[in-house]
Parts: structure tokens; C-alpha cells; sequence
């Protein structure tokens, strides 16, 4: 592959590239289902998500409803957020940079809207599974399995789209952020379907389940969640900023760093396997931490001395926030598999601490940013009001910021308590109890955020809802006269 040094790349073809406008209009229906249908998923996972957390307060809420129990809300809430949210969010923003990158139309947009609503179909079919009790158990993959087949056949009708408009890309050379893209494109249906049919379909044995799901969430999370934020990362920045990106170079070593090293975590010491697995995945997690360390001084580097414009503040604001949450998690991941720390903290209140910076803090706010700068160019209209970002903002960091803190604190003195032979169980359990009303405050103000989202999605819609109403009017005076 090659890569070029702007995020901004000229046609180097023969073939005519389509104008911005073009491209957007392309685009346009089915990226708005995808954010549309990710800010609604949001809105239930944090509201199942804080249904879970109250629960921890007073047990006996909602417990005469056997769909709301703490075993079936929190992995509804954590799907909803991961595939609902997630998942969606990420492949409209894919979508976007693929046709923008390329300079070509949206392929087969009907196919790709098919698959965007055929999606959402699958979502709510899984998580209504998940609610009745049909949960498979294994983490990040507790939807059954005739929901699964929809999500993958889903993902497929738009992935051959993204490809198709990939190869017909006016503008050949590939920028860095389309390495990414290209890899997570193939990345998702490879680890999707091989965890379902060691663990759905045709179930291994024993231990081995347990290494399988790790290896799952460790590539969704570090390769698929970190390959589009990655992406998100070297195009935006220098976008909004104006200014090349700080190293090529360095960003071609992190996508090989990440995608040599990245896919061999998720066995954590003490699992009941051979130690040469615990062993291995430990050596390729640390060593990740070279990309990690690379990818920070190229985001970095490139937002040194850089001002955006009034239009670009806002996104900026939500990808510099994801961008420190992206190394701070990826660091405390990686602590989590030297022998010593993970004696402390395995098992405790620390790792939902680090997956939900990830997962929110990192990923969620940076497609918040990123969502801000598409939506005003697919949808035609302005942003209906900057103060509603702004709150957003604030009630999303301080929520996250808030969560993470309580319970990586907690989790710490929680993982102290348990090593230690003279501390009663029941003693360690209450000592988490104010980490635990403190991580829920976070909740609530995340639950605020993401209403926020919703609102503010919804008054984009009516924004194009009028502009509609205007354009027929306009025509049909016209006819008239």
C-alpha cells in the first residue's frame, strides 16, 4: 500500500472524481440511518445500564420482572452500547471517509441501507432475546444466534458496498486512515463469525471458551474499536486543523504494530489453560505498547500549536478528549497483564473501569466528534445549537470521568482487600459500596449526554423534514405559475 501526506488527497486517475457534494448526497440515507438508529441504541443501553447499576443499591428493584434482572439488563445494556451504538457509529463514519478518502459515490447505496436497517432488526431481536432469557453467556456475544446470523449477513450487505466503492475510488493512493478502515472492514466478519461457531454453533469444550471469548473482545476492542478511532484520529485532526499530519511514517508503524501484535491478547494470567497462552498473550500485549506510545506522539504531535475554526471546535474538542482516553485505556489494559497487577486487579471493579473508558470515553466520544463534522455535510443543514454540544460535552467527560475514577479506585483497594487472608468477604463487598454510588452519578450524567445526542440527531432530522417541505412547496408554485 501507499499513503499520501494529506488527509485532503487530489485525484491521481483518469477517472473523474465527484465534488464534495456529490459524495455526501451519495451517502446521505444510509449514514443517517446509522447514526440515527446508533444515538437511539445509546439512549437504551444507558438507560438498561442504569436500571444494572441501581441494583447494586437497592437489590430488590424491578425484581418481580424477571426481564429486568441484573442478569439480563447489564448484557443488554452492554450490547445495545457495543453493537447498538458502537458498531453502527463506526461504520457510518467508515462509510464517509471511504467515499471522501477515495473521492468516489457511495456503491450500491440501496444494498447498504438494506443492511443498515436489516441491522437494526437483528439488534432489537437480539436484545429482546437477551431480555427473555435466551442469553448464551458468553460475554460480548450474549445474543442468540438467530440474531447473530442477522447482524453478520447485515454487516456483509455493507461491507460489500464499502469495498465496491473502494475500488472504484477516483483518487488511487491511500491515505493512512484507509488502512485502518480496510482492515477493520475485514477484521469484524472474520472474529464475529469464528467466535459464534467455536462458541454458539458448534461449542469447544472446557477452558478453551473462555480463551476464545477473550480473543474476541480483545480484537473487537483493540483492533476493529481502535482501527476506526485510529482512523477517525489522523483524518479529522488534520482536517479540522488544516495541517498535514505529523508522521506518515508512524502511522504506518502503528497500523503494523497494532495488527501484528494487537490480536494475541485476551488470555489473562491465571486462566485455567496452558501458561505458554497466558504467557504469549502477555509478550504481545506489552509489546503493543510501542504502537500505542506511537500513535500518541503522531495525535499529539499533530494538534500541537493547532487552532481550529469555530466550525470545527466542537468536533475537535470530543476527538482530543478520545484521543487521552484512547492511551490511558490502552495503557491500563496492558498493567492489567504483568503478574503482580493482575493478582490486585483481576476480578475486581477495575477492568468494567478500563472497557468502559474504552469503549465510551475513547470510542463513543470520538464518534461523537466525528458524527459533528459529518452530520452538517451529509444532511445539508447547520448544527441547530452549538450550547446543546457544549453540554453534551461536559455532562460526557465529567460522567466518564467520574465512572472510571470511582470504580478504578474502588477496584484497587478491592483487589488489596481480597489479597489479604484477614479481611471477611462481606467487608470487602461493602468497602466497594461508595465507589459504586459515586461510579453511579456517571451513569446518570452519561445517561444525560447521550439524551442529548438523541436531541439534538432529532432536530437534524426536522431541519431536513423542513427543508423538504420548502423544496415541494418552491416546486409546486413553480408548476403553479
Amino acid at each position: 500500500m501507499s499513503a499520501i501526506s494529506s488527509s485532503s488527497p487530489t485525484a491521481s486517475s483518469g477517472a473523474a472524481a465527484a465534488t464534495p457534494a456529490e459524495i455526501d448526497a451519495s451517502c446521505r440515507v444510509p449514514v443517517l440511518v446509522l447514526f440515527g438508529s446508533a444515538a437511539v441504541w445509546l439512549v437504551i443501553a444507558s438507560v438498561l445500564g442504569f436500571i444494572a447499576t441501581l441494583k447494586f443499591h437497592s437489590p430488590n428493584l424491578l425484581a418481580d420482572c424477571a426481564w429486568l434482572t441484573y442478569g439480563r439488563v447489564h448484557p443488554a445494556s452492554l450490547n445495545a452500547l457495543i453493537y447498538g451504538f458502537g458498531i453502527q457509529a463506526g461504520l457510518g463514519v467508515l462509510l464517509w471517509l471511504i467515499c471522501q478518502l477515495g473521492r468516489a459515490r457511495l456503491a450500491l447505496m440501496p444494498l447498504v441501507t438494506a443492511g443498515a436497517k436489516t441491522w437494526n432488526l437483528g439488534m432489537t431481536l437480539g436484545i429482546l432475546g437477551i431480555l427473555a432469557g435466551e442469553n448464551t453467556g458468553y460475554e460480548w456475544l450474549e445474543m442468540p444466534r438467530y440474531a447473530s446470523v442477522i447482524l453478520f449477513a447485515s454487516y456483509l450487505a455493507i461491507g460489500i458496498g464499502a469495498l465496491l466503492t473502494l475500488h472504484q475510488r477516483s483518487e488511487k493512493k491511500l491515505y493512512i486512515s484507509q488502512w485502518f478502515l480496510l482492515a477493520a472492514l475485514f477484521w469484524f466478519p472474520w472474529i464475529y463469525s469464528t467466535a459464534n461457531l467455536l462458541l454458539v454453533a458448534m461449542p469447544v469444550r472446557g477452558a478453551l471458551q473462555a480463551a476464545i471469548d477473550g480473543w474476541y473482545i480483545n480484537n473487537l476492542l483493540t483492533i476493529w474499536f481502535g482501527f476506526i478511532g485510529l482512523a477517525a484520529f489522523f483524518y479529522f485532526i488534520p482536517k479540522i486543523l488544516r495541517r498535514p499530519l505529523y508522521s506518515e511514517y508512524l502511522g504506518q508503524f502503528v497500523f503494523w504494530g497494532l495488527a501484528i501484535f494487537g490480536s494475541w491478547g485476551g488470555v489473562l494470567l491465571g486462566a485455567p489453560l496452558p501458561s505458554w497462552m497466558a504467557a504469549l498473550s502477555t509478550v504481545a500485549a506489552v509489546l503493543t505498547i510501542i504502537p500505542i506510545i506511537f500513535a500518541a506522539r503522531n495525535i499529539f504531535g499533530t494538534l500541537r500549536d493547532g487552532t481550529a475554526d469555530a466550525a470545527g471546535a466542537v468536533p475537535l474538542k470530543f476527538i482530543k478528549f478520545g484521543a487521552a482516553a484512547f492511551v490511558v485505556a490502552s495503557l491500563a489494559r496492558i498493567a492489567t497483564c504483568y503478574d503482580k497487577a493482575s493478582e490486585i486487579l483481576n476480578f475486581t471493579w477495575w477492568l468494567p473501569a478500563v472497557a468502559q473508558l474504552a469503549l465510551y470515553g475513547f470510542f463513543a466520544m470520538t464518534m461523537f466528534g466525528a458524527i459533528y463534522y459529518i452530520l452538517p455535510r451529509v444532511s445539508g443543514v447547520a448544527m441547530p445549537s452549538g450550547k446543546l454540544i457544549t453540554a453534551q460535552f461536559w455532562l460526557a467527560a465529567l460522567g466518564i470521568v467520574i465512572y472510571v475514577a470511582a470504580l478504578a479506585i474502588g477496584g484497587l483497594k478491592q483487589g488489596q482487600a481480597l489479597n489479604d487472608a484477614s479481611q471477611p468477604f462481606l467487608n470487602v463487598m461493602q468497602s466497594t459500596l461508595m465507589p459504586l454510588r459515586l461510579s453511579t452519578t456517571g451513569d446518570l450524567l452519561m445517561l444525560a449526554a447521550n439524551f442529548v445526542f438523541l436531541v439534538y440527531f432529532l432536530g437534524v432530522l426536522n431541519q431536513i423534514r423542513l427543508a423538504v417541505q420548502k423544496c415541494i412547496i418552491g416546486e409546486t408554485a413553480g408548476v403553479a405559475s
